[in-house]
């Protein structure tokens, strides 16, 4: 399975912080925001990852993550020129999907829970259909929201509805089969001129196809595209990894327990920072 983190928003809720460089690349609490969506993918056991930036965000990136041989992963990049919709990152990416199944993250998006590895695991193995997850919100008519039956299956899936018929809405994770690329290929823009991945959703949900994993009590999903909620994120993952003495989304400490690099990598990039970040790495290193 493949993965793309979809990073070329310009950020214009978050100006003037994020005039000078993408709002991807902005800090949540200790580490940049980028390195949440990448956590998520290693942990469903996705190596081979494709970020999509725009034009003049993309240096950076190449700047901050390299080519994730470090980590033990690959990264690619490409550019979004203009901003045509989520589901477009299927076509950007099709060379790089090839004939594999691919998983989807917006780059804002951070994602927290006990379990969440194990069913990123259990969604990462399977090569048919898709999957997405639903999280209980407040004020469902500012996202994409799910309609389930008395049995608990989705029903039907509608974009920023004004009377939702649910209180969950789809969250910016998506894993797919094959077929997304050429489902997307044949997408018309909808009447903002994007193309839209709740169609995406919506033609898996006809054919049967789409599985919609609810992420209940004790997860966290928080969405980082406002002042307001980047502050949030920042204090949520402080206070979680000051109370635990673990850091959340950590992509060295993530690449050793998957791995994907040994104790002597993890150790030497520990070396890089001269701070709190490199102690909490030796530590890892010194006790397993």
């Amino acid at each position: 399975m493949k993965g793309i983190i979809l990073a070329a928003g310009s950020g214009t809720r978050l100006y003037p912080a994020s005039l000078p460089i993408s709002k991807i690349l902005l800090p949540v609490y200790d580490k940049p925001m980028i390195y949440y969506p990448i956590t998520t993918l290693m942990l469903a056991g996705i190596k081979d990852i494709l970020i999509i930036t725009n034009p003049y965000d993309i240096e950076n990136f190449k700047r901050v993550l390299g080519d994730g041989s470090k980590l033990g992963v690959k990264f690619s990049y490409e550019i979004q020129n203009e901003p045509k919709g989520i589901a477009e990152s299927f076509i950007i990416g099709e060379k790089f999907i090839g004939k594999e199944s691919v998983a989807l993250i917006l780059g804002d998006n951070i994602f927290h829970g006990f379990g969440f590895s194990t069913m990123l695991k259990m969604v990462g193995m399977k090569n048919k259909g898709a999957t997405i997850f639903g999280y209980r919100v407040k004020d469902p008519e500012r996202f994409g929201v799910v309609e389930f039956d008395d049995k608990g299956q989705a029903i039907s899936i509608e974009e920023k509805p004004k009377n939702p018929k649910s209180d969950f809405a789809v969250t910016g994770l998506y894993f797919y089969d094959n077929k997304v690329v050429e489902y997307a290929k044949n997408l018309k823009p909808s009447d903002r001129g994007e193309l839209e991945i709740t169609d995406i959703n919506k033609i898996y949900l006809k054919e049967n196809k789409l599985k919609v994993e609810i992420l209940g009590r004790g997860f966290a999903w928080l969405d980082t595209g406002t002042t307001e909620s980047l502050l949030q994120a920042s204090n949520f993952v402080s206070a979680m990894e000051i109370n635990t003495g673990m850091k959340i989304s950590c992509i060295e400490e993530v690449a050793y327990r998957m791995g994907y690099i040994s104790k002597q990598d993890l150790s030497d990039l520990a070396k890089n920072f001269k701070n709190g970040y490199g102690e909490y790495l030796q530590r890892i290193v010194i006790k397993n």
